[in-house]
């Protein structure tokens, strides 16, 4: 089967996904226009702001869609091949990622825009929600470490996407100055928006282009920001410090809305690549169920090493701490949620491409941020011209660099809300307090780890999120249940997920206690992924008991009439 067979097939099945078992979850859900969403009933001009459709869909789509739908697939098929990673990621997107999000955005618009802790915490006691909340904020903070540090390498002089290709700028000052005037132009943007309200077509045509204008502006002052990775690490915690405390429409609505058409045009280039390119597939189709290691075998760890280009614990908090905040109708949260998932998917089946064109010798040792960057600007070569090939790449490792800076300051945000919850802090100091702790042990991690140590994160990092997005669907289960809806759709996949991520979390704490070297990142690493497990493992005890309950109630009704 061709590469073009291969994607035009996917594609087709996103669609049917979308239209058939997208629409059927809608109907399971009774989805009406007429309800009124927070966004109008709690609006306030700050989190609570009504939002167009199209509007939203591009930000919350650039929330969602960072390292982890480029990375993991590739990482993904270096280990087990082509095959399995497509399979995953096309079931697992339309049957479970974007059920999970489609579900979590629903069930926390008809919560008044609550968090899935608050969820939680209604149906399933107290102590689960804090419980929840617990877990929520420990997966988050392992976002911020890894993507910090994602972020700030690609902000080096010296960054691998260019290893070996003559330019006449600094590449990674080059990536650093085009996201700085990205942020720049978004919050003009947002302020253009605000006090000038002008029609959105007029301010897409305007700020879509400069914002694709900064990458080629980059190369052209790429020296003027230049400092070693830790310095940038810091740099940008500060940034995500201020960034998660300003309102809205400021800078998290514009910001995701321009990085959305950054994405839109990376996937375009896939589609070119993949159509015109005349690229064969060249990667094997699958290396074994066991190819070594700690993490080397297909069960579990082919489904947390791809991570959010199928199914993401992460989007569940996007969904129900920001983007359900600015849902204009309900009718809103199928394209918004269900839809944007399926279009990372599409992400992730791009990000699997740039490296099915190379042979396994080609990929060996080189970074996801390698494949894709050098596969995205192989594919915009195809428009400008090989002779342009070393300012394609830069533009491939800018999007790449951009879909990571995007999730930063929204996980920042949302791990802001949930201290909030837990201390029950309200107003401005519990705005800063709430921050400030986020932030505290990602800058403190930044400080004393090394270049590169992001790699001892990311495994850890996959699994709670996958797992968190069990523990998501086990709520929205518990509440389906008490509100007497159907439920299937959410518990099967849910016990699938749990059972993966659970056996995988396993592995990993053993695996890092055993090559601890005293008290070093992979002790850290075993101490939090135990304490997931056993977080995890309170909640489902939890769930199971209040189901019990819950079914007892209904036989002593029932046998009472």
């Amino acid at each position: 089967m061709t590469l073009t067979v291969l994607a035009l097939s996917f594609v087709v099945i996103l669609v049917f996904g979308y239209r058939l078992y997208g629409n059927w979850i809608a109907r399971q859900f009774s989805i009406d226009d007429s309800r009124v969403t927070p966004a109008h009933a709690l609006e306030d001009g700050n989190d609570y702001v009504p939002t167009k459709p199209f509007y939203l869909f591009g930000q919350h789509f650039s929330a969602i869609a960072a390292a982890g739908p480029i990375a993991g697939p590739i990482l993904a098929c270096q280990s087990f091949g082509w095959v399995p990673c497509l399979l995953w990621i096309g079931f697992g997107v339309i049957l479970i990622g974007a059920v999970h999000d489609f579900s979590t955005l629903t069930a926390s618009v008809r919560h008044q825009a609550r968090s899935i802790a608050e969820i939680t915490r209604e149906h399933m006691g107290g102590r689960a929600g804090k419980a929840m909340l617990t877990f929520i904020w420990i997966a988050l903070v392992y976002v911020i470490i890894a993507f910090t540090q994602i972020t700030a390498a690609s902000f080096v002089s010296a960054t691998e996407e260019l290893q070996g290709v003559e330019v006449q700028f600094n590449p990674g000052g080059a990536v650093a100055a085009a996201s700085i005037l990205y942020l720049t132009l978004a919050v003009l943007m947002g302020l253009v928006q605000r006090f000038l309200n002008p029609p959105l077509w007029l301010m897409t045509v305007i700020f879509v282009p400069a914002s694709l204008a900064t990458c080629w502006f980059g190369t052209e002052v790429s020296t003027m920001f230049l400092m070693d990775a830790r310095s940038w690490g810091l740099l940008i915690l500060v940034y995500c410090f201020v960034a998660s405390m300003v309102p809205v429409w400021a800078l998290l609505q514009p910001r995701g809305y321009l990085g959305g058409f950054i994405l839109y045009l990376a996937l375009t280039l896939g589609v070119i690549g993949v159509l015109f390119g005349g690229y064969e597939i060249k990667q094997d189709a699958f290396k074994g169920w066991n190819v070594g290691g700690m993490t080397g075998t297909v069960f579990p760890f082919l489904f947390v090493t791809i991570a959010c280009g199928a199914c993401s614990g992460f989007h569940g908090l996007v969904c129900s701490g920001t983007t359900s905040k600015q849902i204009d109708r309900e009718s809103h949260c199928q394209p918004v949620g269900y839809g944007a998932m399926l279009a990372e998917g599409f992400v992730a089946v791009i990000a699997l491409v740039t490296i099915m064109i190379l042979t396994s010798d080609e990929a060996k040792g080189l970074s996801p941020g390698t494949i894709y960057g050098n596969g995205i600007g192989q594919f915009m070569t195809l428009i400008i011209g090989k002779e342009n090939l070393a300012f394609a790449i830069t533009f491939g490792a800018m999007a790449f660099s951009t879909f990571v800076f995007d999730t930063l300051d929204v996980a920042t945000r949302l791990g802001r809300y949930i201290v909030s919850e837990w201390f029950g802090w309200t107003g401005k100091l519990g705005m800063i307090g709430g921050t400030a702790l986020t932030v505290a042990l990602p800058a403190f991690v930044i400080a004393t780890a090394g270049p590169g140590s992001y790699i001892n994160f990311w495994t850890l990092f996959g699994a709670s999120n996958q797992l968190l997005a069990a523990l998501t669907l086990l709520s929205i289960t518990v509440w389906l249940y008490q509100t007497r809806q159907r439920f299937g759709f959410t518990l099967f996949p849910m016990i699938f997920v749990l059972v993966m991520t659970l056996w995988a979390l396993s592995k990993i704490a053993i695996g890092n206690f055993q090559t601890a070297d005293g008290i070093d990142v992979q002790f850290f690493n075993g101490v939090a992924s135990t304490a997931l497990i056993l977080l995890a493992l309170y909640l489902a005890i939890t769930a199971l008991f209040k189901l019990k309950t819950e079914r007892g109630s209904r036989l002593a009704e029932a046998s009472g009439d």
